[in-house]
């Protein structure tokens, strides 16, 4: 599969990339990460073995897209969830006695 990182075209093939990771020890998954074989690897670290370049070069959504395309298993940063409201102790303690909680 023909694709485009950091602005160079690169011919990679799922075959390839499983072969280029081979033996690399994954650094620790904090953001996006692909997972290649049994293993989960930084999007980063991945692009920068298969492309030879600095990581500062491209951007891990465009190693995502080609993973992706390439049929990788690609987790990216999980959303915000969002934020819950917290009672207060008198609210708290209606609530478990059933009273109705005032909004």
């Amino acid at each position: 599969m023909r694709c485009v990182i950091a602005r160079f075209p690169f011919e990679l093939t799922r075959s390839g990339v499983l072969d280029s990771m081979k033996g690399v020890k994954p650094e620790e998954v904090v953001g996006e990460s692909v997972t290649i074989g049994r293993r989960a690897y930084p999007v980063k670290q991945v692009g920068e073995v298969i492309t030879r370049q600095d990581r500062r070069d491209f951007s891990a959504d465009e190693v995502l897209r080609a993973m992706t395309k390439l049929g990788f298993t690609c987790r990216s940063l999980p959303q915000a969830a969002a934020p819950t409201r917290t009672l207060s102790p008198l609210q708290h303690a209606s609530a478990m006695l059933g009273v109705p909680v005032a909004v």
